[in-house]
């Protein structure tokens, strides 16, 4: 009679366990990027993990990783429109004409690298409306991108003159051709094979480019110092698969990816430091740390680039710098 019972008990359970395990909802999260960039393990695991416990189980984060759910960075957003994937990372950078207002943080000048982040989410509501189509999990700013060079060393605007760069935004652009360089539109993920055969002479990108995309093995120099751009990141979601969830649901995912933009911002932050520190003790390669005249006549232009974007934004642009410099 025992042994019944306690069969019966364990039956009982392990339908209860089945039952929840099949009533659980399975949310594909698309990232481009390779399992072991820092984002990973620093910033999209946590956020899958934070949901899943905050939810009791109900819903899970499946993170499809290297581009399992369609290559290139610049698709991330049509794919969470589409409904291939319920949640995505990507940056407004890579389809800038949907996110105008949202890039007039990444201009020189306009925030700070070490406290970006916090300064958005102050003022987050600015950003809502170009997030429409979606829903906006996270939002954060990462590091400067600082100019890493195939052969030759910059240490001024004059030595860019006819050197092509990549760029991670339209802004980012407009900053290297009034430095005098070319512009070239380019996902991350072809930066690597187009330095090392000469198709670009140099890339803007953060400091983590060093080891996450391997450019400390293709470039022989990497310029820091001057005011440059700070390409934002986001996590968004699919607008119909959020309302469908319940209310503490919603809840969960909103807390964990206010969290994940704190914890995507100091990876970023951390990882990009390590990776120019990298850079310099690599052999054969040279670290460029400008002096404050050097510095200055790069700043100079930047900050015309600037004025001149948000000028052409009108009043909602430079309502955002006004309240971005308030903190």
């Amino acid at each position: 009679m025992r042994i019944g019972k306690r069969i019966a008990a364990f039956a009982t359970v392990g339908l209860a366990m089945w039952a929840t395990s099949a009533l659980a909802e399975d949310l594909k999260f698309a990232n481009y990027m390779a399992a072991t960039h820092p984002y990973v393990g620093g910033t999209f695991e946590p956020f899958a993990k934070s949901v899943e416990q905050k939810t009791d189980g109900k819903l899970k984060v499946t993170l499809y990783n290297g581009g399992e759910l369609g290559s290139g960075p610049a698709e991330q957003y049509s794919r969470v429109v589409d409904d291939v994937a319920e949640l995505a990372v990507s940056l407004p950078g890579y389809t800038s004409s949907k996110f105008p207002l949202t890039l007039v943080t990444e201009l020189p000048g306009v925030i700070d690298e070490d406290t970006g982040t916090k300064t958005i989410w102050n003022h987050i509501d600015l950003f809502q409306s170009e997030f429409r189509r979606v829903k906006l999990v996270s939002l954060w700013s990462s590091a400067e991108n600082i100019l890493y060079t195939r052969d030759e060393a910059v240490k001024s605007p004059d030595d860019i003159k006819g050197m092509k760069i990549r760029v991670p935004s339209r802004n980012t652009g407009k900053l290297v051709e009034a430095w005098g360089g070319t512009p070239v539109s380019m996902p991350v993920s072809e930066i690597y094979n187009a330095m090392q055969t000469g198709v670009i002479d140099g890339a803007m990108i953060d400091g983590t480019a060093t080891r996450a995309f391997k450019l400390g093995e293709v470039a022989k120099y990497l310029t820091v110092g001057m005011e440059t751009t700070i390409s934002p990141f986001y996590i968004i979601m699919n607008r119909d698969a959020f309302e469908n969830l319940t209310d503490d649901e919603k809840s969960a995912i909103e807390s964990a990816g206010r969290k994940a933009s704190e914890l995507g911002h100091e990876v970023q932050v951390t990882e990009a430091k390590k990776g120019i520190e990298a850079f310099a003790d690599m052999d054969g390669k040279t670290l460029i740390r400008l002096s404050d005249d050097q510095a200055a006549a790069f700043d100079k232009i930047s900050e015309k680039v600037t004025k001149q974007v948000v000028q052409q934004q009108g009043d909602q642009a430079e309502k955002i710098v006004d309240a971005l410099g308030s903190k």
